[in-house]
């Protein structure tokens, strides 16, 4: 398992939407993640600036960048991008961060 970590940005004023869209994560979207080897992921938020810390471990990077081409994806991201700062394309704009520290 690689564990991976990003940094997001949702607006101050949806962070109780944000949580709630979260706390009903569609199943099928779930599934998907599972589905294209994603575990134990947990996204927090610092209230005092929005950011977004999501830690995520995958079974296979190249596995897992496939999920951003499914429907399901490209829907969820629509459905968040009111909430977020995004790409063109809805994606999150997302900073990939590089682990420097791990104590089992």
């Amino acid at each position: 398992m690689k564990r991976l970590a990003s940094v997001m940005k949702v607006h101050k004023e949806f962070y109780e939407e944000y949580e709630r869209r979260h706390h009903e994560l569609w199943p099928e979207m779930k599934q998907t993640l599972k589905d294209y080897g994603v575990s134990h992921y947990s996204i927090f938020l610092l209230k005092e600036t929005g950011q977004l810390f999501a830690y995520l471990w995958v079974k296979d990077e190249q596995l897992y960048e496939q999920v951003a081409q499914t429907d399901i994806c490209q829907k969820w991201w629509t459905y968040m991008e009111p909430l977020m700062e995004t790409n063109a394309d809805r994606s999150p704009v997302s900073i990939e961060m590089s682990e420097v520290f791990y104590l089992e």
